[in-house]
C-alpha cells in the first residue's frame, strides 16, 4: 500500500450488498415484465371498445377441439356454461354474437339456437366469404367486428378484424397476430374472457354485476 493512504473503516458501506443488488435487478425486471402487458392490454380494450359483433370459430374456441364419435354417425362437443353467460352478457350490452365454422354439426347449431346468436355459418371452408357476407349484411365496419380463432383457418379474418381474440391454446401463427390472448384455453372459459375484456372496455361490467347482485 502507497504511503499516505488508509483505507477507509466504513468503505464496505458505501457498495450494496449482493442482497440488495439481486433484489434491486429482481425490482426491474418486475417493473419491465408490468409495464409490457399494460401497454399491450390497454391497446386491446382501445380497440374493444368499439365492437358491435364477436364472430367465433367453434373447434378450439368454443370448444377444446376435441371431437367424440359415437358408434352412429352422430358427433358430440362438449361446451363451457361460462362461456355461454359470458355471451348472454355481451348480447345483454348490445354487442351481438355469431360463429363461423368450416366443420357442420348438429350439436353446433343446437348450441348456437340456445344462445340466440345472430349469425351461424356452418360449413364454411371459406370463411373470408362468409365474413364479408356479415359485414355486408350487419352495416357494420371491420374495426367494429371481433373475431376469436385457434389455427391456420382462422388467420384470414384475425387480420382484417377490428379485435383479434386468441385463446391460449392457439397455435404460434395465429397468436402472433392476436390483439389479445385469453388466460383461458379453448372450451375452458377463453370465450368468457374475451367477452369479460369487451364489457370492462365499454365499460358495462359494472352496471350488469349490479343488475344480478339486486335480482
Amino acid at each position: 500500500m502507497s504511503a499516505g493512504r488508509t483505507p477507509s473503516q466504513n468503505q464496505t458501506d458505501t457498495y450494496p450488498s449482493d442482497c440488495e443488488i439481486l433484489e434491486e435487478c429482481k425490482a426491474r425486471v418486475r417493473e419491465k415484465s408490468s409495464r409490457r402487458p399494460t401497454s399491450e392490454m390497454q391497446r386491446a380494450l382501445n380497440r374493444a371498445k368499439e365492437i358491435k359483433l364477436l364472430l367465433l370459430d367453434v373447434d378450439g374456441v368454443l370448444t377444446d377441439g376435441t371431437l367424440f364419435y359415437s358408434g352412429s354417425t352422430e358427433e358430440a362437443k362438449s361446451f363451457n356454461t361460462q362461456d355461454g353467460f359470458g355471451l348472454r352478457l355481451l348480447q345483454e350490452a348490445g354487442v351481438d354474437v355469431g360463429i363461423i365454422t368450416a366443420r357442420k354439426s348438429e350439436v353446433v347449431a343446437r348450441r348456437s339456437a340456445e344462445l340466440k346468436m345472430r349469425y351461424t355459418y356452418q360449413g364454411a371452408p371459406n370463411k373470408n366469404q362468409a365474413f364479408k357476407e356479415i359485414v355486408r349484411n350487419s352495416g357494420l365496419r371491420p374495426f367494429q367486428i371481433a373475431y376469436m380463432g385457434d389455427d391456420w383457418l382462422d388467420l384470414v379474418l384475425l387480420q382484417q378484424a377490428g379485435l383479434a381474440l386468441v385463446p391460449a391454446n392457439g397455435v404460434p401463427e395465429v397468436r402472433e397476430v392476436a390483439h389479445f390472448i385469453t388466460p383461458r384455453s379453448g372450451g375452458c372459459g377463453a370465450v368468457r374472457d374475451a367477452c369479460d375484456l369487451i364489457l370492462r372496455a365499454q365499460g358495462k361490467t359494472e352496471a350488469l354485476l349490479q343488475k344480478y347482485r339486486n335480482r
